[in-house]
């Protein structure tokens, strides 16, 4: 065996050369360092294999398998990488590549070389190339790192195992059907949605077996008035995952066919190995999430820390300073304090209560487990309005609250949510002869129900809106508008332990903006 070798680092070639002859299969390689002697070798010809590696300084191996299948298209080309990111496995399998393995596990690149170098004599029977093809797509399955890539495999190799004239990828979508994706002679259904119980695919997975349809037209199970604008005149659908499916795979043929029992054996293990794979993707991704939702914990923790040191050296020592001064008054005056000091005392004393209770509320809401239910957002947001009211009724404020504003969410935690920004939109508007404030919701470009409540307030500073959501920071006169700055940055917390996202516009004079998502809402 000839091998065309693409590695600009010299130790790694070795490596993978004498790898390679310790697992048996004699081979000679034709070394080539860069771009420039890749091209040379490849127009020079004379070998049965091309490896390429995915990390050469301004020549992908996207570009190097390109240039291979352009000039050699039945060469087998493997790529021999230190990495297997999800983006550069699909680009590499989209480029053509036949196979993609780890230059730390070069058994695996023995055994690509095995499946793909086939030895001109004996001829290898059909029944055995279609079990090769089927260990091929195991291996490739195994690398998939998300859904799209998993759509993209199997599509393929439901075609190639049969020899059908086409192939599609079908998921549960609750009540529904989805045809995720196909792979076809012309056009069948890609995009579409269908009710369980209407077609095939459906039935297949509702009853937790394969169906095999020699001609559609004689099966009252088919909707023959999807099937007539197709080509499609045989079937099998098998499920994905025998125990409640997941989703189907169809093969389709334009004339009369009975999928044979070795087809549908292949389908099925071809199916099984796909549920796997499709279970392996939401683990991966259920651990990426689980990584970044602690990162996200320990910078919401570490934030905190870093206000609680502000606090206490600052916010708490300020009140505290206030107390000697006018202790140190009183003993110069023998112990008679002047009613003025006594109300700074109050004031003082008042102040730092009020920042400890907001510094308890905040820990609290990091520890309170949350209790999800149906919650009426309009209804608790009607209450706060009307205890704004009866406390300021001389107050001519106009009032909107979009009705039925219902979520999933913790009753609880939302009451604090909308107490604190109603209650500063109610202040921030104070100094209005006409103040106006309004609760709404829109679904924004990715599909998220987005809740705002905005004012024609005071506003703020748009370029200081990334501190609004920092406890103990305020961007107003307190002898304007009181406060001590910590309400949002407990509406944010709030707003993060339901898994969504809060932020905040002005222009820094027609009022303020603050819109908010919860997360997934079932």
């Amino acid at each position: 065996m000839k091998i065309l070798h693409l590695e600009d680092n010299p130790s790694d070639a070795l490596i993978i050369e004498r790898g390679i002859q310790r697992q048996g299969i004699p081979a000679t390689f034709i070394q080539a360092r860069g771009p420039s002697e890749y091209s040379a070798a490849l127009q020079a010809g004379g070998f049965d294999v091309v490896l390429v590696d995915n990390n050469l300084p301004g020549y992908s191996a996207e570009d190097a398998i390109l240039e291979a299948k352009t000039a050699y298209p039945d060469v087998p080309v493997i790529v021999c990488s230190g990495a297997a990111l999800e983006s550069e496995v699909a680009a590499s399998f989209a480029a053509g590549a036949n196979d993609y393995v780890l230059k730390d596990h070069l058994w695996q690149l023995s055994a690509a070389l095995r499946r793909n170098i086939k030895p001109p004599a004996p001829v290898v029977a059909p029944p055995q190339a279609a079990m090769m093809l089927l260990v091929d797509v195991v291996q490739k399955l195994s690398l998939a790192r998300g859904l799209d890539a998993i759509v993209d495999i199997v599509r393929k190799a439901a075609r190639q195992l049969t020899g059908c004239d086409g192939a599609t990828f079908v998921l549960r979508d609750g009540a529904h059907c989805y045809y995720v994706d196909e792979d076809a002679i012309s056009p069948l259904w890609k995009g579409q949605r269908f009710p369980l119980e209407t077609c095939i695919s459906g039935w297949a997975m509702l009853n937790s077996q394969s169906a095999v349809i020699p001609d559609i037209y004689k099966d009252s199970r088919i909707p023959h008035a999807a099937y007539r604008p197709t080509f499609v005149h045989s079937l099998a659908m098998v499920p994905i995952r025998s125990y409640a499916p997941i989703g189907a795979i169809g093969n389709y043929w334009a004339s009369e066919h009975e999928c044979t029992p070795q087809e549908l054996m292949l389908l099925e293990a071809l199916a099984n190995t796909t549920a796997v794979a499709m279970e392996n993707v939401e683990v991966y991704q259920n651990l990426e999430r689980q990584v970044r939702e602690r990162t996200r914990e320990l910078q919401t923790v570490n934030q905190e820390l870093e206000a609680f040191s502000s606090a206490v050296s600052h916010d708490l020592r300020a009140p505290l300073r206030i107390m000697n001064a006018e202790l140190d008054m009183a003993r110069e005056h023998a112990g008679v304090l002047p009613a003025s000091s006594v109300a700074r005392l109050r004031d003082s004393t008042a102040r730092m209560g009020s920042l400890i209770d907001d510094l308890l509320r905040l820990s609290h809401i990091a520890r309170t487990e949350l209790y999800l239910q149906t919650t009426e957002l309009s209804e608790i947001a009607g209450k706060i309005m009307t205890r704004l009211r009866n406390a300021e009724p001389k107050r001519d404020v106009e009032v909107s609250i979009a009705p039925g504003l219902k979520v999933t969410a913790d009753a609880g935690l939302m009451s604090v949510v909308l107490e604190n920004l109603l209650s500063n939109a109610w202040k921030y508007s104070s100094r209005r002869e006409r103040a106006r404030i309004e609760l709404s919701s829109y679904v924004d470009g990715a599909g998220r129900v987005v809740y705002r409540v905005q004012d024609n307030g005071a506003g703020f500073n748009p370029n200081q809106a990334d501190r609004l959501f920092k406890p103990f920071t305020r961007l107003h006169d307190a002898r304007q508008f009181p406060g001590v700055g910590i309400g949002l940055a407990t509406v944010q917390r709030i707003v993060h332990r339901h898994g969504g996202e809060i932020w905040a516009a002005s222009d820094g004079r027609t009022g303020a903006q603050f819109m908010f998502t919860l997360g997934e809402q079932t």
